[in-house]
């Protein structure tokens, strides 16, 4: 029976740990994936009637950067 077999196989330990590593890049940018949406909405629902009027009298355009002097 051994005759048969003339390579044994070896374990390919790079190959396992790069695995293992892009595994571990996927799960954890998923999270910060998550986590940020889970953040931004749990900021727009819980949002004070001052962000609703934030720039409702402005009369200047949203595009300048003056010092206001």
């Amino acid at each position: 029976m051994s005759n048969l077999l003339p390579f044994q196989k070896k374990p390919n330990y790079l190959l396992r740990t790069v695995s293992w590593t892009g595994v571990a890049v996927t799960v954890a940018t998923l999270g910060l994936l998550v986590g940020r949406e889970l953040r931004l909405r749990y900021k727009f629902n819980h949002r004070t009637p001052y962000d609703y009027y934030k720039h409702a009298g402005d009369q200047d355009p949203l595009d300048s950067y003056a010092v206001g002097v």
